[in-house]
């Protein structure tokens, strides 16, 4: 072997060791895909509409997700609604409280295909930068799915992952560490 190879592997071996440890530092599966609620919460329909929306209740019930009214929201919408989702510790789900916020985002995108959404996962300062790294990008690709979901196409859509590079929040606390979780929705 050259003293190049010889050079680049001792240089490598380490290197991938930490990597493989430090992906290895928690409990959370990040190499598996994000879950989705598929809990309907529907209201129950009024008689008379029930005949006309047979069919809309079928297929509804057959993806087992929830129906969203995509109508056009009004052009000043997009400054009106919150742009911010927060998660759980060690968490890439959506919680309930934060589907108004992908439901109206998704209205505001499904209106005009011409716009463009980063959006940017980020997470509280423990943990190891590529673990938080990772989990600010499983952030972000929920936040995306679950707006693909609702009927935003896939092309006005990017996620992106800052980890605990750019808090909300200073400090050390829980009040700080929870402002901190979050994916928000940058307009591009």
């Amino acid at each position: 072997m050259t003293r190049a190879k010889t050079r680049l592997i001792s240089w490598l071996v380490p290197l991938a060791a930490a990597a493989l440890l430090g992906a290895c530092a928690s409990g959370v599966r990040l190499d598996e895909p994000a879950p989705v609620d598929s809990r309907s919460t529907a209201k129950p329909q009024e008689p008379s509409r029930a005949a006309d929306d047979a069919q809309a209740g079928a297929r509804a019930a057959a993806s087992r997700v929830a129906s969203v009214d995509v109508r056009e929201p009004s052009p000043s919408a997009a400054l009106s609604f919150p742009r911010v989702v927060y998660f759980d510790f060690n968490s890439f789900v959506i919680k309930d409280e934060a589907k108004p916020v992908v439901e109206e985002n998704a209205k505001w995108l499904v209106a005009s295909r011409k716009r463009h959404v980063v959006v940017e996962g980020h997470t509280d300062e423990r943990g190891g930068r590529e673990y938080n790294v990772a989990l600010g990008q499983r952030r972000a690709e929920a936040v995306v799915k679950s707006l693909e979901l609702l009927g935003v196409n896939a092309s006005q859509l990017e996620a992106v992952s800052f980890g605990k590079e750019r808090p909300a929040a200073q400090g050390s606390d829980e009040a700080a560490w929870a402002l901190n979780r979050r994916a928000e929705l940058v307009n591009r």
